[in-house]
């Protein structure tokens, strides 16, 4: 029989980019959380022997500067690995793109970068999935991103906005990569605004954050709801999936990953 999850590997890129909502609802199912957080510790080697699963969080860095942030190519590795092992793996805005990138997708800017509140389509894919299909449509998700992916070879596109057509895919049972942040709560998005203040004046102007403030008293509730019932079911996916006694690294699966250089 498949084991529940019981330890999950977080993969932390700034201190202002955290689990948010995610991190009451893994400790409220009982899950432990191990952090690694490149911010502290840029040379870090995780393993991946005993864990459940695999997040990958966002962050301000572009999945083309690894040469800036040597930690990008070791997270590449991981998630090359964590596919081989078939571990259930989420990927968040840059963990998205990373994910994306390791399956041979392209990765690069968006049409305009989406900063703030922005409404999500489902694909009929979308409507399909069972993690995805709580989102609903029409209901905007917060959003913080300039670059984007594409929807790698063999995986299933679930959702799309105006700006950006590639919001959501899945790639086999348990790989999901989402560009939008369910997860982001008011503290976070708080934090957001004073951090990234500067690129949000320059592109919507000095009223911008307030205006986002604005939106967020009536929109991150109705997105704390869905992004709840999303994650909900993905972790109950997500245990479904049995944890491997160690990382095999030879393993073959049926779609064959590109290998890094």
């Amino acid at each position: 029989m498949p084991q529940p999850l019981r330890k999950i590997l977080v993969v932390q890129h700034v201190p202002h980019e955290p689990l948010g909502t995610l991190d009451r609802l893994l400790r409220t199912h009982r899950i432990r959380i191990k952090f690694v957080n490149f911010s502290r510790t840029p040379d870090a080697e995780p393993d991946l022997t005993g864990y459940d699963a695999v997040i990958v969080l966002g962050g301000p860095m572009n999945v083309d500067e690894a040469h800036l942030h040597p930690h990008l190519r070791t997270e590449m590795r991981l998630l090359e690995a964590a596919l081989r092992a078939e571990l259930p793996i989420l990927g968040i805005c840059l963990g998205a793109q990373l994910l994306a990138h390791v399956l041979g997708a392209p990765v690069g800017r968006n049409r305009a970068p989406e900063l703030g509140w922005h409404t999500v389509r489902l694909t009929a894919d979308g409507h399909a999935d069972a993690a995805l299909r709580h989102l609903g449509d029409g209901q905007p998700v917060f959003h913080w991103h300039g670059d984007t992916f594409a929807v790698p070879q063999s995986a299933t596109l679930l959702a799309e906005s105006d700006l950006c057509p590639h919001q959501a895919f899945r790639y086999g049972a348990h790989a999901y990569g989402l560009q939008f942040h369910l997860e982001a709560d008011e503290p976070v998005i708080a934090r957001w605004l004073r951090v990234y203040d500067g690129e949000l004046t320059a592109r919507h102007g000095d009223d911008a954050a307030r205006r986002i403030q604005l939106e967020t008293r009536s929109l991150l509730p109705p997105m704390r709801q869905l992004g709840d019932a999303v994650f909900t079911e993905l972790l109950r996916l997500f245990g479904w999936q049995a944890r491997p006694a160690a990382v095999q690294l030879g393993h073959r699966m049926t779609v064959p990953i590109p290998r890094l250089d």
